[in-house]
């Protein structure tokens, strides 16, 4: 284990076990402000959320982290095939640990794709107290079939396009990082995966946002949500907008956050006066 450090946009590697991942710190620490966790999606890492996590930063005036799960980024690589439940696994098992190695002490979980997943699973079903609330960018509870077409195109993409290339810029381990998440989502056995359960215990308040044009998920998802949970929930359907709202809307996705964790502040912030 080793003792992090939090530096505002420097780079460091937190040890978690015996894997070593890619990290990135913005802003105050989590001893002067609260903090946004920033978790990546299927085929994502630290350097791929761009300057998003800089400006957000900026914009709320909270700490950001982020880190490359294990097979992303600088990361160690992770055993293969992943499992099924490999979301779960990483709510659970992992992010628990990385939250306590940076000294969180209260915030926000902002996820994206399968870190959308991620992020509502810790916040379900860990007892978190901590977390205050989520965001969730593209968020999947269920396999769909239209969502699993395109995984399977981007295999043939990857295989005989430019995928690869492109990712490899990015992943030091680009096989991987690719076929860690696209052999678990193309497995037989993944049609019938649901983690819906996990909205039913979410009791915090939650964002919501979903491109009306994405290829990984419909807002069959987001009606999910809506159908299920009892705490309170911003919903915000992007026109024109695909899988990743934070790279293609990048002005109106960061208005849209910086909101939500302003209200949120406010109410934190909140005294209750008692008439006697």
């Amino acid at each position: 284990m080793n003792e992090f450090v939090w530096q505002d946009g420097v780079s460091a590697t937190l040890i978690v076990g015996d894997t070593h991942l890619e990290t990135v710190c913005h802003g105050a620490g989590p001893e002067q402000a609260p903090t946004i966790i920033l978790l990546h999606e299927g085929l994502g890492c630290v350097a791929l959320w761009r300057d998003f996590p800089q400006r957000l930063a900026a914009a709320t005036g909270f700490g950001v982290f982020a880190y490359s799960r294990a097979g992303y980024g600088n990361s160690d690589p992770c055993p293969l095939p992943r499992p099924i439940d490999y979301m779960t696994e990483e709510a659970l098992q992992t992010l628990p640990q990385v939250l306590k190695l940076i000294g969180f002490q209260q915030g926000l979980l902002m996820g994206h794709s399968d870190g959308a997943t991620i992020a509502a699973i810790h916040a379900g079903m860990s007892g978190d107290l901590r977390v205050r609330g989520i965001v969730l960018m593209a968020p999947h509870f269920f396999a769909e079939p239209d969502g699993l077409d395109s995984i399977a195109q981007a295999r043939a993409n990857f295989q005989s396009g430019d995928l690869r290339n492109r990712l490899a810029k990015y992943h030091a381990n680009v096989d991987c990082a690719f076929f860690g998440w696209n052999d678990a989502w193309l497995d037989p056995q993944f049609k019938n995966w649901n983690v819906t359960e996990v909205i039913d215990y979410l009791r915090i308040p939650v964002l919501a946002i979903q491109g009306e044009e994405d290829e990984y998920g419909s807002l069959a998802q987001i009606d999910e949500i809506d159908s299920r949970i009892y705490s309170p929930l911003e919903v915000e359907i992007m026109e024109n907008c695909g899988h990743s709202p934070h790279i293609e809307q990048p002005e109106k996705t960061l208005k849209i956050i910086t909101d939500f964790a302003d209200r949120l502040r406010r109410i934190e912030s909140e005294v209750v006066s008692v008439s006697r």
